[in-house]
């Protein structure tokens, strides 16, 4: 088996709601436009809006996007009105979280990376 892309599908409540937030405060840039739907890029994977939903994310499903700085992002999100759920902080895992939400609710983990964490470094062994 051979998995060679992944997106996550969000069926939003308000189409036009969405995405003005995924377009417009998130800024994320836009892949790819269908009828009835929008792909954004979200670093190295894609997040689809398409269709309508009824009930909203799951209480369990969460969205990850990792940042360059957590601490700048959650400046720039509240100046842009978007409200922080939990502001940065250092996790026990080592890496630098805050927590927002998308119009129906959607938790989006927002994680910033440190240079010195075990995911920043390579761990294939050198040629000899």
């Amino acid at each position: 088996m051979e998995f060679l892309m992944s997106r996550m599908i969000v069926r939003p409540r308000d189409p036009d709601r969405s995405l003005a937030f995924y377009r417009d405060t998130l800024g994320l840039a836009i892949y790819r436009e269908f009828p009835g739907g929008t792909v954004f890029f979200a670093g190295s994977g894609l997040i689809e809006l398409s269709g309508q939903g009824d009930t909203g994310p799951g209480p369990d499903v969460a969205l990850w996007l990792q940042v360059r700085d957590v601490a700048s992002t959650a400046r720039e999100l509240a100046d842009r009105g978007v409200p922080i759920e939990r502001g940065p902080k250092e996790e026990p895992w080592g890496l630098r979280e805050m927590w927002i939400t998308d119009p129906d609710g959607l938790r989006i983990v927002l994680v910033e990376v440190p240079a010195d964490h075990p995911m920043r470094r390579d761990h294939r062994p050198w040629p000899s």
